[in-house]
């Protein structure tokens, strides 16, 4: 009698101990799932940032370029239209990354990019003022892309 007594009772306790290693796996797979997510969106948010910052760099470039050699107000309309919906696309990305990526420095260097490509418009006045603008947001997003590199390094 105290033979099945005991059987049962290590039955019970191995079905017990399964259970609670089959739940901390669980666990862990899905601790681990989330942090793959998690990376992925930061990447995702870093690359579109940097994307964005390039092609409003780019955008801001061809309107300073068409203000400085005085070109028809209705092209640089169309271009101040065009640098507008770069500078929108800006915002998504940017938010993105001070949302998912806590490293100050990331954080810092992504809103330097941001507000470097806006400031090219200041150097509107002459060619040299708008080559060094873009130069300034160039050197932002170089930095940017590489903070962020050292960051998903380390993370």
């Amino acid at each position: 009698m105290l033979a099945t007594i005991l059987a049962v009772l290590g039955t019970l306790l191995g079905v017990a101990l399964s259970g609670v290693f089959a739940l901390r796996t669980a666990d862990r797979a899905e601790a681990v799932a989330a942090r793959q997510q998690l990376r992925r969106d930061q990447i995702t948010a870093l690359t579109e940032l940097a994307a964005a910052g390039s092609d409003h760099r780019m955008s801001m470039w061809m309107r300073g370029e068409a203000i400085v050699a005085g070109a028809p107000e209705a092209q640089v309309h169309e271009l101040r239209l065009a640098s507008h919906v770069t500078r929108s696309a800006l915002t998504r990305p940017l938010a993105t990354v001070q949302i998912l990526i806590p490293d100050p420095a990331v954080r810092a260097a992504a809103t330097e990019l941001v507000h470097s490509s806006y400031r090219m418009r200041d150097g509107s006045t002459s060619t040299e003022d708008l080559i060094a603008a873009r130069e300034i947001a160039r050197t932002a997003h170089d930095q940017f892309v590489d903070r962020a590199a050292a960051y998903l390094a380390t993370a």
